[in-house]
């Protein structure tokens, strides 16, 4: 197949149209998701085996009442504790699990809730993935900042208080090379303590590279750990790629990246397979990697522009607190980060119980920080979002609503000496 493309707010053209159609209605037509691509590192882990080998063996719907009480009972969870707390047999325990969830998070983190913002440089990308907003067949406004806007995005975010950011682009490695990510963060260092990224997945050598310009973090979404499932929604591009998006995390600790973040994107197949899949992957990378530092999130599907592709399967909010809340029981020393995908009443509520993090400020545009923060038009051109947020509170919004609920927002706990 021809090399991908960006639509670039332009109607598609005869050939592109035909490969799209051909795309969504011919399997054979696409690559295997499971074959490395060229230049993508294979580094032989144990880790993915294990995995997938306790997601193949839950079957949720055989755990009871009595599972369910038995592991709120036990002062340790176990897997099969974890199991049962994700299961239905759980859902009239959430009352129960909450309160258990609110104890672990008190003992490992006070009544501390960290701030960062999202800041997006580039939303060109070469996947065509049918639920995402930035895939290469959308037809949105295309950006990609230069370095001078980034500086000045980055100030205005600085200015306002905030401490950590967290660089994201879209997938290219064209348009947004590591060259470039990598200078972002040497920018990013000048005005935070705390730099993550947000970032198609690269190689050991790749990772190391960014750290050394000034990255702590990197987070990369599985979306989901279903990979037949996968396959169906990642039609094209480096992405589709199952196995080399899955050793992501473990290729940045051996690059020497501090931490790592973990999530599926809830709604795109069978939400409590992915989030068993989401902690496993944690569980076991923890053990290999003791020193690492590992969070995860738990979004949800949000609406995006020109997207009639994807039916979501619907988690509701109380399966989103029985999901949260299991992952607090089941890794009480892991970070838990809630983004603006959720509603500003969720958000409130469920740092007094099991997440730690929040986002504040959130732009999911490109170059629009300026007239969000300070009113002002912007002198240059904004791309489009990658998807509708829920939550739009500012910074010093969200800082004095975290005041105000009796918890201490903290801004960056990290020294570089």
């Amino acid at each position: 197949m021809e090399n991908s493309f960006f639509v670039d707010s332009e109607k598609l053209s005869p050939a592109a149209r035909e490969k799209k159609h051909r795309l969504e209605n011919d399997p054979s037509f696409r690559t295997d998701h499971m074959e490395y691509m060229d230049g993508m590192e294979i580094i032989r882990s144990d880790i993915c085996e294990k995995v997938m080998s306790q997601v193949r063996n839950y079957d949720y719907k055989q755990y009871t009442a009595r599972d369910v009480l038995a592991a709120l009972r036990h002062e340790t969870c176990s897997v099969e504790d974890f199991k049962a707390l994700l299961s239905p047999a759980a859902e009239p325990y959430l009352e129960q699990m909450a309160h258990r969830a609110k104890a672990e998070t008190g003992k490992h983190f006070g009544n501390t809730v960290y701030l960062f913002t999202p800041l997006y440089i580039a939303n060109y990308c070469e996947n065509y993935c049918v639920y995402c907003g930035f895939n290469c067949y959308n037809d949105i406004r295309r950006m990609k900042l230069t370095m001078e806007q980034i500086d000045h995005e980055m100030k205005i975010i600085a200015d306002s208080g905030m401490e950590e950011i967290l660089i994201l682009t879209g997938e290219s490695r064209v348009k947004s090379s590591v060259e470039y990510i990598g200078e972002a963060c040497k920018l990013a260092r000048k005005y935070f303590r705390m730099v993550g990224l947000e970032i198609y997945p690269v190689n050991t050598d790749e990772y190391r590279y960014l750290h050394e310009c000034g990255a702590d973090y990197v987070t990369v979404f599985q979306e989901t750990y279903d990979s037949d499932k996968y396959e169906t929604l990642h039609l094209m591009g480096h992405k589709r790629v199952w196995p080399y998006r899955f050793d992501a995390q473990e290729r940045a600790l051996m690059g020497g990246m501090r931490g790592v973040a973990f999530s599926a994107l809830l709604g795109l197949s069978d939400f409590r397979k992915d989030a068993l899949a989401s902690a496993m992957h944690v569980y076991y990378l923890q053990r290999k990697y003791p020193h690492a530092e590992m969070s995860l999130s738990c979004p949800r599907l949000r609406p995006i522009i020109n997207n009639d592709k994807i039916n979501p399967l619907d988690v509701h909010e109380t399966q989103l607190c029985q999901v949260l809340c299991a992952y607090r029981i089941f890794l009480p020393f892991v970070g838990i980060t809630v983004s603006s995908r959720e509603s500003e009443s969720f958000r409130n509520g469920i740092v007094k119980i099991a997440a730690t993090k929040v986002s504040a400020g959130v732009s999911t545009g490109i170059g629009d920080h300026e007239s969000k923060y300070t009113g002002k038009e912007s002198d240059s051109a904004e791309g489009d979002e990658q998807f509708e947020i829920n939550d739009d509170r500012s910074f010093d919004k969200m800082y004095r609503d975290m005041s105000q609920e009796g918890l201490q927002p903290v801004l960056n706990d990290y020294l570089y000496v």
